[in-house]
């Protein structure tokens, strides 16, 4: 214990910077970390004994990791509160609870985003100088050949002219 009476598995639990949260198998909210309660916007008091799905919009995986004893591990895209976590769920069997760890991984996700729509962008506008560049060598092209032709004319008439001696 520390001088304020904490064990370090209370402080641990505190400072953790993942969010941590435990609900019992009626799905409701038990506890939940600062760091959870900041990413959800919310404090302990307004969680505690809250359906979990009212907070993360679904409660299948807690379902899951309940009735089949297995853990999970996935992403996830939490709209709503603009995050996105890595996260895993586990049943913690003997103390008839579930617990889940997530970690934020809203900036990665957000520079990938801002990543994925530069390359888009740069495509776009790779697509439309070609087709700017095609645009014009087909006018260049055309011009060329109208002045080719005219210039064939010219110098047929003008072979004609000296055949004939007219010149």
């Amino acid at each position: 214990m520390d001088s304020t009476g904490k064990t370090v598995w209370q402080l641990l639990w505190d400072y953790d910077p993942n969010g941590l949260v435990v609900v019992d198998p009626q799905l409701r909210i038990r506890i939940a970390n600062e760091a959870f309660c900041e990413m959800f916007k919310s404090t302990a008091a307004e969680l505690d004994g809250r359906f979990v799905a009212e907070v993360l919009d679904d409660a299948e995986d807690f379902r899951q990791i309940w009735e089949d004893d297995q853990i999970i591990r996935k992403e996830k895209h939490y709209p709503r509160y603009n995050l996105y976590v890595r996260k895993v769920l586990f049943a913690i069997r003997d103390q008839e609870l579930m617990a889940c760890i997530m970690v934020d991984m809203t900036q990665e996700w957000r520079q990938k985003e801002e990543l994925r729509r530069l390359k888009e962008e740069t495509l776009r506008n790779v697509d439309s100088v070609v087709d700017r560049q095609m645009k014009v060598a087909q006018e260049i092209a055309g011009l060329l050949g109208e002045t080719t032709a005219a210039t064939k004319v010219s110098l047929l008439r003008l072979a004609e002219m000296l055949k004939k001696g007219e010149i």
